[in-house]
């Protein structure tokens, strides 16, 4: 993978054609040039996502939930989410509102959102997994890797799927895919 893959990846938005026109040795100096830019601008904020998780520890859920859906946008508390951890961040995750989680978990790898998933409450998992599949299927898929077989059914339960044989198939989700197609002819 290349750095200008990495650094996409890193940020889900899209390089600018024009830097994979540049040799391998500009597009890593651009590379590293956008990740001190980065790093420059959000030092700090590691400490801030620790602080306020340390905070909101003393503050009831029913006076956080509506200040976080209101003021604090989904990148910001996914940050703090990570500091807290799976078990604090499931308490919040049980009582936000479906967009709101949905768009916060975007900022979260798979494998905490599946731990997520898997402590939360059956009936709001199993909402939120609806609306990622019917919203962002592929990131449901992303998660479902790391899911407990419990969540897994649901998932499979759920999904339509993409023909066999399809491109996509072989792309990153083949292997659940697979495993999906396996469950629900069960």
């Amino acid at each position: 993978m290349s750095e200008l893959e990495k650094l996409l990846a890193w940020s889900n938005l899209p390089v600018p054609g024009v830097l994979h026109q540049l040799p391998l040795h500009q597009q890593q100096e651009v590379a590293l040039w956008a990740k001190t830019i980065v790093s420059h601008n959000t030092e700090g904020l590691d400490d801030l996502y620790n602080a306020i998780s340390m905070i909101v520890k003393y503050i009831p859920n029913f006076l956080v939930i509506p200040l976080m859906v209101e003021h604090i946008r989904p990148r910001i508390a996914a940050g703090v989410c990570i500091k807290m951890g799976v078990e604090q961040a499931t308490g919040y995750a049980n009582d936000l509102p479906l967009e709101y989680f949905s768009d916060v978990s975007k900022h979260l790898d798979a494998t905490m959102m599946a731990e997520i998933l898997q402590k939360m409450k059956k009936q709001t998992a199993e909402k939120f997994i609806h609306h990622e599949l019917k919203h962002h299927q592929n990131r449901i898929l992303d998660i479902a890797q790391h899911l407990d077989q419990r969540l897994l059914e649901i998932v499979a339960k759920l999904v339509t799927l993409p023909e066999e044989n399809n491109e996509h198939d072989s792309q990153t989700h083949r292997t659940i895919i697979e495993k999906i197609r396996v469950m629900q002819e069960n």
